[in-house]
């Protein structure tokens, strides 16, 4: 698992990224020097055996240290970790109510990502530490072994009959609002309400089906980036469809698209956990879109 996968040989971005196990060696010794960090814990896709390798992985780390508030005081400790092209701490951001524990996103100039989490050993009893965590470093042997590193917490669940009629349900109503702003030329509108909130509702009903398909038992993947790995080829095409630019005609395109694809998944699902597909809201609600979209054919022909 920390050894250096084949994809971090050379980076297209500056040709001299560090690689993985100096990398480790950096935030082990980092670790090791200082009285103040009493163990170290790696998360994330690094820690997992099933994710693909490339130079973008990040190292997520977490440092269970004997108190935060002077690594925060006093930043200077993270030069040691190389020359940064930009650095976030959301923990300090947007108005982020306190908490015990304190992040640093760290973008490196070289290509490098650390996202690293200072956490008091005060709280170690209340520390969730997700299945997709190795232990690299315990000076006092404080924290309780793992198991070995897993997907298992990011498989998906089984809907519930709520959750999937929710579902379906938030996805037709706002595809009216996608009409809508197609129809008053509101392209900023119509996109978010396609892109983010339907999208998202899709993404959820592919998800299940995925897990259906796979006994619940494989991950799907953040944002829907593991889609292809499960997804048919006709799926997949159908899915890439529901994909636009900014032309009025081809989000008419995707909104109905998406509508052909999630009708599709949904049905599946519902045929699968014995749910009630909303037939009668499909049907309504399409017919509204299609006379909307219409509309606009009939004005364009008095133009």
């Amino acid at each position: 698992m920390l050894s250096q996968g084949p994809a971090e040989a050379s980076n297209p971005r500056t040709g001299n990224m560090r690689g993985e196990q100096e990398m480790y060696a950096l935030i082990l010794e980092t670790a090791r020097n200082d009285e103040r960090i009493r163990a170290v814990i790696l998360n994330g896709s690094r820690a997992n055996p099933n994710a693909p390798r490339d130079m973008f992985q990040d190292f997520d780390i977490v440092y269970l240290v004997t108190e935060v508030a002077s690594f925060v005081e006093n930043p200077k400790w993270l030069e040691r970790f190389g020359e940064m092209m930009i650095l976030q701490t959301p923990d300090a951001m947007f108005g982020a109510p306190p908490r015990d524990q304190f992040a640093y996103l760290m973008q490196f100039v070289d290509g490098n990502r650390i996202d690293l989490t200072l956490y008091p050993i005060a709280k170690l009893d209340a520390f969730g530490a997700d299945s997709l965590s190795v232990l690299l470093l315990d000076k006092d042997g404080i924290v309780a072994p793992f198991p070995p590193s897993s997907e298992r917490d990011y498989f998906p669940k089984p809907p519930s009959a709520q959750e999937y009629a929710d579902c379906c349900n938030e996805f037709w109503w706002v595809s009216t609002y996608v009409a809508k702003g197609l129809w008053r030329r509101e392209i900023t509108y119509a996109k978010y309400m396609l892109d983010e909130i339907m999208r998202a509702e899709l993404f959820k009903m592919l998800t299940w089906q995925i897990g259906m398909e796979t006994r619940f038992s494989k991950n799907a993947g953040k944002f829907g980036n593991y889609f292809q790995n499960y997804l048919d080829a006709q799926e997949w095409k159908m899915l890439r469809q529901t994909y636009a630019d900014a032309k009025y005609e081809n989000n008419w395109r995707a909104l109905f698209a998406m509508c052909t694809l999630f009708r599709q998944t949904a049905r599946a699902v519902a045929a699968q956990f014995s749910f009630e597909y909303p037939h009668g809201d499909d049907e309504r609600v399409t017919a509204h879109l299609e006379r909307v979209r219409a509309s606009i054919d009939n004005e364009a022909q008095h133009d």
